[in-house]
């Protein structure tokens, strides 16, 4: 497989899947997107005990399709490599795609990008990735609004089957592989390393999202205490009411499995980084800048542009011109002060790991806005949009290329992406398969 499948690929094959297997797997709807379009989910096997498996959570994050299919696959033909997969022991019960109205805004190596020339770039990938705003992402948004109907679908199933499990299918476009967890799941961490190991995946030693989790082994992480205050990410301090959490409810466990697109081996680098505090003012500057040049050309382009509440890409694009950059930069001052202070035998030190994690997300932030951008623009009907559009399209260019050089990024094939995450679903399941006994 050299390409991500499609929503409609993904929905085919299970379709085929229930006809080559009678009576193995069920295909039904649980729920409608905001735009009408089916949520889906297709169960396999007839256990007794229930995993349940999102994939499409983030339309940017393609692997979670590819995964899903191949897992079905397995379970489907009854191999029984594991108790986790024995259709006897295990209904795996598999979203296909969580947000298939953000999917349908995406294009991040699906159709006409097989090539490692045309899809395996970050130009491309920033020119044809869409992720909603917080409010309108299925997983996050009951943490911030009103849950939309799609987070209501995956409430009303998780109360339906009440799963020991749910894994969560994510993928990073820069870094290495990790996993979140809502509860510690002790025999994961040894077949998710040697998984990421065998397939040449580097694992993620500090990351944004769970900067102060608990870090029980090498890239696992868990969610602390409700009444935590490390964090980092803005908004987790409400991470109680998201998705993730909702298993709890009947003793269940979520994973969140990250994979990279493209891999940098800072992502494992543990030694101490020389000049922490330094590097973390620059990161600050570089998202404040980049998004000041974004906005900038936004500002020229608002009269033509159609209106935000009637489109999702200029939401985006407004949405983080209007503070997004500064709360990301404003968040690492505490911890370059604590850079600045922490003595140089202290083991707290910030690692090489831990700012690469950081320079991902400082880089990321501005390009996603300078893609969307860019896709408004292409299409507007005004005498300087095209102007504007190269004058853009050369900024996403120049900071491409210094995002892969900076990080040295290289593609990891979509086959290993898809492998690791399965077999960190399959070893997850059997981790948590074990408490249980």
């Amino acid at each position: 497989m050299d390409r991500y499948p499609t929503v409609a690929d993904v929905t085919e094959a299970a379709q085929r899947l229930v006809s080559r297997f009678p009576g193995a797997g069920r295909l039904r709807r649980i729920g409608t997107s905001r735009a009408g379009r089916p949520i889906l989910m297709l169960s396999v096997g007839h256990g007794p005990r229930h995993v349940l498996v999102v994939a499409g959570p983030h339309p940017d994050e393609p692997v979670g399709g590819a995964t899903a299919l191949a897992l079905a696959e397995q379970v489907a033909r009854g191999d029984r490599l594991s108790p986790a997969i024995d259709p006897a022991v295990v209904t795996w019960d598999i979203i296909l795609c969580l947000d298939p109205d953000g999917a349908a805004l995406s294009d991040v190596g699906t159709a006409g990008a097989t090539t490692a020339a045309a899809g395996h770039t970050l130009r491309h990938y920033y020119r044809t990735a869409y992720r909603p705003i917080a409010a309108e992402q299925p997983e996050w948004a009951p943490i911030v609004s009103a849950p939309p109907p799609e987070s209501r679908a995956l409430f009303r199933v998780i109360d339906e089957l009440r799963p020991f499990l749910q894994c969560s299918l994510h993928s990073t476009d820069v870094g290495g592989s990790w996993v979140q967890l809502t509860r510690a799941l002790p025999g994961l961490a040894a077949p998710f390393h040697r998984s990421a190991d065998l397939l040449g995946i580097p694992l993620q030693h500090g990351t944004y999202d769970a900067l102060y989790w608990e870090n029980p082994s090498p890239a696992v992480y868990v969610l602390p205490p409700p009444d935590s205050t490390d964090r980092l990410a803005a908004g987790s301090e409400n991470i109680g009411r998201s998705t993730w959490c909702a298993p709890a409810r009947y003793g269940g466990v979520t994973a969140i499995v990250e994979v990279p697109m493209w891999a940098t081996d800072m992502a494992a680098d543990l030694s101490p980084h020389p000049a922490a505090a330094h590097a973390l003012r620059d990161l600050a500057g570089l998202v404040r800048d980049g998004g000041r040049q974004v906005t900038a050309v936004l500002d020229r382009a608002r009269d033509f542009l159609p209106p935000a509440q009637d489109d999702p890409l200029r939401r985006v694009v407004e949405w983080m011109a209007d503070g997004l950059y500064e709360v990301v930069a404003d968040s690492w001052e505490p911890l370059a002060r604590q850079a600045a202070t922490t003595p140089d035998d202290d083991p707290r030190r910030l690692t090489t790991a831990q700012v690469s994690a950081l320079d991902v997300v400082a880089r990321r932030q501005p390009l996603r806005a300078a893609g969307l951008l860019l896709r408004l623009l292409k299409t507007a009907d005004a005498p300087t949009a095209p102007w504007l559009h190269d004058e853009l399209d050369e900024l996403l260019t120049t900071w491409c290329t210094d995002f892969e050089k900076a990080l040295q990024v290289r593609w990891i094939p979509v086959h290993h992406q898809l492998t690791h995450q399965l077999n960190t679903v399959v070893a997850a399941t059997e981790s948590a398969l074990k408490a249980l006994r």
